[in-house]
């Protein structure tokens, strides 16, 4: 517990609690949004997206995009009309805060939390519950998603529910991207620490129940951050950039993420039927999104294909070090031999991108199209605020892109045209916002042309913050 006077630290300075990306307070519901264009018909459901939104002003320091209350924000759609929600997802530490009238906890890198006097003895010198980043909906359950914690069960409505350790089965939680094989129903999940086991991964069935508990990975003996994962037929995908939690270093009030490029990155291939993980390693880089993975023939040595998002360092909160430079990235392929140990990355798009998506659906299969949020290049943008959308076909090679002008866009998710197998036939959805306005949109863009722009744009009458991560709930649950 930490309970001297907070740092300095002033908010208005941080960029990502400004322009398009500063929380919103109110909770609102939108029956009938207007619509410009034609919302399609055969879309039914509901798209919902996540992200950090905090609720108070906060103290101490805030690091993007891992601090922040979760905001939900869904759009329901049926009969070519749309309505509007949104909803904090609410906490023990946002309702104490609430109570309170102002923030109580600091941000991860701060270490502030309060003490009993202020939140009662269960709460006192506790870190808070961060669900801010994912949601995802799988087994009956919808869940809003943390780094690596319990989700939080939210329902139809989006109220919430509480926390979810599945029955006491996963009781240090899972982190905010599992995946769903789309033949098994199963959803893969991992979990990090920062006390031995570092790292596992479990199981959850198609039906809810974990059918494989917390499984340690061996290899992994210091704590690390591991954003995302990819899955193939026959492997779980984790990428081990040498992003390190120095908690010691955190305590004397430096970064609680150490950057260390000699140790390299590993990638482990955990096979899914419980055998010792294989791992390939190769030269440092980071990445925070992985695009998909398929195994590239039969047999247990056939290489592994994965697609990723890189970035040659890594980058959190925005900002870079002088001494470094902006870091760089793109869109990359590596190939990877579980026999021998090694991988070849090749890049493919060496655009500035980020949030890749492809057709749900193809998880775990080959895919052809990614869909990818996108820098134009022709404005003064935040570091991760996107001013277009970009397609890249791994057939071909080819790119097409939709440029968005004043708007700021999010993460693009696909919807499939019901009753229809193609990665060609449905839409992506997206909010985003104006940068000269604040006015906010969702956005529906036809994949078969999506260069076209959207064929609907519904009008969000509140202003919804760039956030992180969305689904596509269909209400047939498809």
């Amino acid at each position: 517990m930490n309970t001297q006077s907070p740092p300095r630290f002033d908010p208005t300075r941080v960029p990502h609690l400004l322009g398009s990306f500063a929380p919103v307070t109110e909770e609102v519901d939108v029956a009938d949004l207007e619509v410009t264009g034609e919302i399609p018909a055969a879309l039914d459901g509901l798209y919902l997206r996540n992200g950090p939104n905090p609720r108070f002003t906060p103290i101490g320091s805030y690091l993007y995009p891992i601090d922040g209350d979760g905001m939900l924000h869904g759009v329901w759609l049926s009969e070519g009309r749309a309505r509007y929600r949104n909803r904090f997802v609410r906490t023990p530490a946002l309702e104490a805060e609430e109570r309170a009238g102002r923030a109580l906890w600091g941000g991860l890198e701060s270490m502030i939390t309060p003490d009993a006097d202020e939140v009662g003895p269960k709460l006192a010198g506790t870190f808070r519950d961060l669900p801010d980043i994912n949601v995802v909906r799988h087994g009956g359950r919808m869940l809003a998603l943390a780094e690596s914690a319990c989700p939080f069960r939210i329902d139809g409505t989006l109220a919430t529910l509480g926390p979810d350790d599945f029955g006491g089965a996963l009781p240090a939680g899972i982190t905010a991207h599992p995946k769903i094989d789309p033949v098994t129903g199963e959803m893969v999940v991992f979990c990090y620490a920062l006390e031995p086991p570092y790292l596992t991964w479990s199981v959850i069935a198609r039906d809810g129940t974990v059918s494989r508990g917390p499984t340690p990975v061996d290899g992994v003996d210091e704590p690390m951050m591991i954003h995302d994962m990819a899955l193939t037929d026959r492997y779980a995908v984790l990428v081990l950039a040498p992003a390190f939690f120095d908690l010691g270093a955190a305590m004397a009030g430096g970064s609680f993420l150490a950057w260390r490029p000699e140790h390299g990155t590993r990638v482990a291939l955990i096979p899914r039927d419980g055998s010792p993980p294989r791992w390939a390693s190769d030269d440092a880089f980071w990445l925070w999104h992985t695009v998909n993975a398929y195994d590239d023939g039969p047999g247990e040595d056939a290489p592994v294909v994965l697609d990723y998002v890189q970035w040659s360092r890594l980058t959190v909160g925005g900002s870079a070090a002088k001494e470094e430079g902006p870091a760089s990235g793109g869109l990359v392929r590596a190939r990877i031999d579980p026999v021998a140990g090694r991988m070849a990355r090749t890049p493919l798009d060496d655009s500035r991108v980020e949030f890749p998506r492809v057709d749900d659906r193809l998880i775990g299969r080959r895919h052809r199209h990614t869909a990818l949020a996108t820098d134009t290049g022709q404005a003064d943008l935040l570091p991760g605020e996107y001013d277009a959308v970009r397609w890249f076909d791994t057939e071909t090679g080819a790119t097409r892109v939709w440029s968005a002008g004043t708007l700021s866009v999010g993460e693009p998710v696909f919807a499939p045209e019901p009753g229809r197998d193609s990665e060609e036939h449905g839409y992506w959805l997206t909010f985003a916002t104006d940068r000269t306005d604040g006015s906010s949109w969702f956005l529906v863009i036809p994949a078969e042309d999506p260069a076209s722009g959207p064929v609907a744009r519904a009008r969000v009458p509140v202003r919804v913050p760039l956030g992180l991560h969305g689904c596509w709930l269909p209400t047939d649950g498809g």
